[in-house]
């Protein structure tokens, strides 16, 4: 995986960026990533406001280590065109775009980036939220190297799949883990979708859990309520972190005197075990180097 796709990206909280104060807000709240966001936050007699708004947050700065992205307005509304323009002036870490459903959807936003002089490093967060981008998934993550995240639009997948919405998410699951296998083979990052109950912790925890289990790299967020408890659960916890450095350093040992079988509390260590276990203790340290 990339240093790039290494960044935290745990916990990441959408912002009304039509509310001045809630972004102003946003610079306290401990959030791995913020998206600024000019769609479904913000009513039609506001967006230009919100957009100038969000371009001048960014630009003011004040965010210490957070990533900073601005969602536009989806492709075929009479702002995208704009938006895409002045987040390209802008220059945040990312533009995220809903209902990207193809390969085309992604080059014409890439297009529309470069024309109006985006930097290298404002990358593409796709949101995949319709049953069409879910059988798209791998011909989208492959599509572009300015492409660097998924974002999972659960609401509206559940909405066009007429799916009911229930706490183990059985119906989403297909579309989830067809997006999971596309951003892996791409070497992508991909965030889990919202949960929409603020008040039920638990739901949104053992929902966080089994996000985590899958493989997801983070969650979006509705609410800074949630970022606390989102971070605990996609950090590795101190039983991985002990078993990944006893990993480590039993193949270093072993590979020192020259043997070739490798042992850790009685189970076979293979490469793949090293593998994951730096991939825990590299996740571990860039989010402590994110915190500083």
């Amino acid at each position: 995986m990339s240093d790039t796709n290494l960044r935290p990206r745990r916990s990441v909280l959408y912002m009304p960026a039509a509310n001045e104060r809630a972004l102003e807000k946003a610079k306290a709240i401990p959030a791995d990533a913020l998206i600024f966001d000019l769609e479904d936050a913000v009513a039609p007699d506001a967006k230009v406001d919100a957009r100038e708004r969000a371009c001048a947050m960014f630009a003011a700065g004040g965010y210490g280590n957070r990533e900073i992205t601005i969602r536009a307005n989806g492709i075929g509304t009479p702002w995208h065109d704009d938006d895409l323009a002045a987040i390209a002036a802008a220059g945040p870490d990312g533009v995220v775009v809903p209902k990207v459903n193809s390969v085309d959807d992604v080059r014409a936003i890439e297009t529309a980036l470069e024309k109006h002089g985006a930097p290298d490093r404002t990358r593409i967060w796709a949101m995949l939220e319709t049953p069409v981008a879910m059988l798209h998934a791998e011909a989208i993550c492959s599509s572009s190297e300015r492409l660097a995240v998924l974002v999972m639009g659960t609401n509206d997948l559940a909405k066009e799949l007429h799916a009911q919405r229930v706490p183990s998410r059985l119906p989403l699951m297909g579309g989830l883990h067809l997006c999971l296998l596309a951003a892996r083979a791409a070497d992508k990052v991909i965030l889990d979708g919202v949960y929409n109950d603020i008040k039920d912790e638990d739901g949104f925890v053992a929902e966080c859990r089994v996000g985590r289990q899958m493989g997801m790299d983070g969650k979006t967020l509705i609410h800074p309520s949630q970022v606390g408890p989102c971070n605990d659960s996609f950090s590795p916890e101190s039983d991985e972190i002990e078993l990944a450095e006893q990993i480590i350093a039993a193949f270093e040992e072993a590979e020192s005197d020259g043997r070739g079988v490798v042992t850790v509390d009685g189970r076979m260590i293979e490469n793949l075990h090293v593998d994951e276990a730096r991939r825990v203790l590299a996740i571990r340290d860039t989010i402590a180097a994110a915190g500083d």
